[in-house]
């Protein structure tokens, strides 16, 4: 809805990257309180978190290419290109990076694997949040038409520019949609923090989640770059990384390990 934060001659701010920048800052500063709370030293854990935004940056825009290869093909230029710069990538390449490039960390520093990564989930749901207010701010990630009371028009060209958004059609709040229920996953995943009886429950029920939640909202997204139609175009491959992604959060969820003490876990942290 609003592309350009500010601008100054033909210099300009985005909005999206503001509110990522805000997201991503919010998302550690969640990190570090839980990952102290759990005994993990917070040097590590903001060192961590850097680490994690910069292999989700390179792994998100990674798998923009792949999930559009044709195109970038066709176009190579394009993958240098501003457009390309200011473009935030797809979220599931960020993931599978930052997660990749976390177990390295996590190992080589000799940190309770579950027990970071559920101390991380919250963090991580909030700063997606975020990231997904600013989709909806700069037009991307855009939804389907609809004739739904809630439908949203954008009328801004430079969201068309960048994004290639549909104008003056209303179309579903994808964007919006995934906000809040990345928000509602916060709060939850907050709260089962202090309540999970195995370490892993709190980063598996996010996989779980948010997994089913992406899997049916590719139905009503409409831009492109998703990794395009796959068995006979009855998913796409965001859907399908969604599957293993529920997989993988139930199995860690149904995992069954001694009882979890977070006092005893903190005592042996030091």
């Amino acid at each position: 809805m609003f592309p350009q934060l500010f601008h100054i001659g033909s210099f300009w701010v985005g909005t999206y990257g503001v509110l990522v920048a805000a997201g991503v800052l919010a998302g550690l500063m969640v990190a570090a309180r839980f990952s102290q709370r759990e005994g993990i030293d917070p040097e590590n854990a903001w060192n961590l978190g850097l680490l994690a935004i910069l292999s989700a940056i390179i792994g998100a825009k990674l798998m923009m290419f792949v999930a559009d290869w044709r195109w970038y093909a066709e176009h190579p230029g394009e993958m240098f290109s501003l457009s390309t710069l200011r473009a935030g990538g797809v979220f599931y390449g960020g993931l599978i990076a930052a997660i990749a490039v976390s177990v390295w960390y996590i190992r080589r520093n000799h940190l309770p694997v579950l027990r970071t990564c559920d101390a991380f989930a919250p963090g991580i749901a909030l700063g997606h949040a975020f990231g997904r207010l600013g989709c909806f701010s700069a037009g991307c990630c855009y939804g389907k038409p609809t004739n739904l009371p809630w439908g949203i028009t954008f009328t801004n060209p430079l969201a068309q520019a960048i994004s290639g958004t549909p104008l003056g059609i209303k179309l579903q709040p994808t964007e919006l949609y995934e906000s809040a229920i990345e928000l509602m996953n916060f709060f939850f995943l907050a709260w089962l923090l202090k309540r999970r009886k195995t370490e892993g429950q709190v980063i598996g029920a996010y996989m779980f989640l948010y997994g089913i939640a992406r899997y049916f909202l590719e139905f009503l997204r409409d831009d492109p770059g998703r990794g395009g139609e796959l068995f006979g175009g009855t998913m796409s491959g965001m859907q399908l990384i969604s599957i293993f992604l529920v997989i993988g959060g139930g199995l860690l969820w149904m995992r069954r390990t001694k009882a979890y003490n977070p006092k005893v876990a903190a005592v042996k942290a030091r």
